[in-house]
C-alpha cells in the first residue's frame, strides 16, 4: 500500500493532512493506496505555483509548448501498457478496456502537439476606411480540472494537455477513487520537460473542490461527472465569475430500425451496453426497437447471458467489477426497483459473483423489457451493466421518445435507409449522433458535445473547440495615420 503524493511546483510530496481516502481494488476491495485530503495550505500552494508559472509559461513560444506535448505523447506510448495495468488495478477494468482508456488520452495529447495552427488569430484589412482589425488568441491563466473515476487516464488527458499547450497552467483534482493513474500521467509529463508549476495535482473530496472553485486565481474549470455535482460545480464556478464547462449525466438511446443489419446491431449492443461494466457516460443504456425489430430482443438477451465479468487480466472477461460497494448497492437497488415497478427482467445479473473473489463489486449483465418512461430504471443513469429495451411502432415515435428524455449526450441509429438516418440526425436533440455505430465518440479534432442536462457551460466542446475555452480573444482595432506623424504610424487600440 502506498500514500498517493501531491504534485506542487514540480515536486511530488507527501501531504501533511491527517485525513485520507482509501483507494481499493474493486475486484477484492483490498486497500491498495491512500489518497490524502489536501490541506487548505497545500491547495493554496498548488494554485500559487500555477499562477507564478503562468507568467513564464505564457511567454514560451507556441511551437516550444507543442514540443513538450510531442515528448509527452512519445512517453505515453512507451509506457502505454504499464499505465493500463495501473488503471486496471484501481478501476477493475479489463486490460483491453484500460488500454483503450489510455489510447484515447494519447490521441488528445497528439492533438495538443498540433496546437500551433489553432492558436492563430484573425485579421481583416479595411473593416472601415483605413482601419484594419487583428484578433489574437491568448491564454487565460490558471485552469482547474475535476475528473471522474471511470476514465482516469483519458479524461485528465482531455483537459490539462490542451490547456497547457494553449499557454495556461493547470491544477488537476482527479477522482479520489483512482488517483494512481493520474499521478503516473503527471510523472511522465514532468519527464517530458514540463517546467515547474505548469501542472499541479491535489487530492481530496468536496471540501478541496469547493476551495478550488472559490479561489480567486482559478480562471476556468472543466468537470466530468454526475448531474448533481456538475450543477454544483457550474453554479459555484460561475458565481465566482469563472468559465465553466461541466459534462454531466447521460441516458443514451440506440434506435434499431427493422431494416438494420441484425448481426451488426446485436453485436454492437452487447459491447455498448455492458462494456466497462456500463460505467461510461457514452454507454448505450436504452435500446429502442422500431416495428418488427422488437423480435430481436430475446436473441440479444441470450447473447448478453454469455458475457461474464472477470478479473482485469482474464482475456475471457467481458468486463470487470463496479468501482465500489456503494456503486454496486446503487445498481442493485435500481434493478430491484425496475422489477417492483413492473418491468420484465429478461436477464438478471444481480446475483452474479466471481468464484474466489466474492468480496468484489460484481454485477452481471442485466436486461429489462416492458420498460416505460415513468420507471426509475429509465429516468436515472444507472451506471452499471443494465440495458433497458423499449419498443415503438415508428421512427417518429422513437425520435419523440429520445427528445423527451432530459439528457442529450449521445445516441445512435441502426438502419439501411439513408432517409431514415438523415431524418434522425437532423431532428434528434442530442449532442453526438452515430449512424450504424453504437457509441459516437468523436476524435479529438472534433468537438465532444452534450445537450440538455448532459452539459452545463458556455461552450459545448472538448477537442479542437477546447482551445477557445482555455484562451481569450484580444481584438486590436488599428487606424493608421499617414500625415503629421513623423515618428511613424499611430494606433488606436480597443481590447476585449
Amino acid at each position: 500500500m502506498k500514500n498517493v503524493p501531491l504534485l506542487i511546483n514540480g515536486e511530488f510530496c507527501a501531504s501533511h493532512s491527517q485525513e485520507s481516502i482509501d483507494v481499493t481494488n474493486p475486484a477484492t476491495n483490498e486497500v491498495i493506496a491512500k489518497a490524502p485530503c489536501a490541506t487548505a495550505t497545500e491547495i493554496d500552494m498548488a494554485v500559487a505555483s500555477a499562477k507564478q508559472a503562468f507568467e513564464i509559461w505564457r511567454e514560451v513560444p507556441v511551437p516550444e509548448r507543442a514540443r513538450v506535448m510531442m515528448n509527452y505523447q512519445a512517453l505515453l506510448k512507451k509506457h502505454h501498457d504499464e499505465i493500463a495495468e495501473i488503471l486496471s488495478s484501481e478501476t477493475g477494468k479489463t486490460f483491453a478496456d484500460a488500454k483503450g482508456d489510455v489510447w484515447r488520452g494519447i490521441e488528445v495529447v497528439e492533438q495538443a502537439a498540433n496546437v500551433s495552427s489553432m492558436m492563430m488569430g484573425e485579421t481583416a484589412e479595411n473593416v472601415a476606411r483605413g482601419i484594419d482589425t487583428y484578433s489574437y488568441i491568448q491564454p487565460l491563466g490558471v485552469c482547474l480540472g475535476i475528473t471522474p473515476f471511470n476514465f482516469p487516464a483519458m479524461i485528465p488527458l482531455w483537459m490539462f494537455p490542451m490547456a497547457i499547450a494553449c499557454g495556461n497552467t493547470f491544477v488537476l483534482k482527479p477522482s479520489e477513487q483512482d488517483p494512481l493513474t493520474p499521478i503516473r500521467l503527471a510523472e511522465l509529463f514532468i519527464e517530458a520537460g514540463a517546467p515547474k508549476g505548469v501542472l499541479n495535482v491535489v487530492h481530496g473530496g468536496k471540501d478541496q473542490v469547493n476551495q478550488l472553485l472559490n479561489h480567486e486565481d482559478i480562471k476556468a474549470v472543466s468537470f466530468v461527472g454526475s448531474v448533481p455535482v456538475g450543477q454544483h460545480i457550474y453554479k459555484t464556478a460561475t458565481d465566482n465569475m469563472k468559465r465553466a464547462q461541466c459534462f454531466a449525466g447521460a441516458k443514451n438511446h440506440s434506435v434499431i430500425m427493422p431494416d438494420a443489419n441484425k448481426a451488426q446491431v446485436l453485436n454492437n449492443l452487447v459491447g455498448a451496453s455492458v462494456g466497462a461494466a456500463g460505467q461510461r457516460c457514452m454507454a448505450i443504456s436504452v435500446a429502442v426497437f422500431v416495428g418488427e425489430s422488437e423480435s430481436w430482443i430475446n436473441e440479444l438477451g441470450d447473447m448478453l447471458k454469455e458475457v461474464k465479468p472477470g478479473l482485469w487480466n482474464d482475456e475471457a472477461a467481458g468486463f470487470g467489477p463496479l468501482i465500489s460497494p456503494q456503486a454496486k448497492a446503487r445498481v442493485l437497488s435500481l434493478i430491484q426497483q425496475g422489477k417492483d415497478e413492473g418491468a420484465t427482467c429478461l436477464v438478471d445479473g444481480s446475483d452474479f459473483n466471481l468464484a474466489g473473489y466474492e468480496s468484489g463489486n460484481w454485477v452481471g449483465p442485466t436486461v429489462f423489457t416492458d420498460v416505460t418512461e415513468k420507471m426509475a430504471i429509465y429516468q436515472q443513469e444507472i451506471f452499471g451493466p443494465v440495458l433497458c429495451c423499449m419498443a415503438v411502432d415508428t421512427l417518429e415515435e422513437a425520435i419523440a421518445l429520445v427528445n423527451r428524455n432530459p439528457y442529450g449526450n449521445g445516441t445512435s441509429i441502426f438502419t439501411a435507409s439513408g432517409a431514415a438516418a438523415r431524418k434522425y440526425q437532423h431532428e434528434i436533440e442530442v449532442g453526438q449522433v452515430g449512424i450504424n455505430v453504437p457509441i459516437p465518440v468523436p476524435l479529438p479534432f472534433f468537438s465532444f458535445t452534450g445537450w440538455k442536462n448532459s452539459f452545463y457551460g458556455d461552450l459545448h466542446a472538448y477537442g479542437k473547440q477546447a482551445v477557445r475555452f482555455y484562451t481569450e480573444t484580444k481584438t486590436i482595432t488599428a487606424r493608421w495615420f499617414e500625415d503629421d506623424i513623423p515618428s511613424g504610424p499611430n494606433m488606436t487600440i480597443n481590447l476585449r
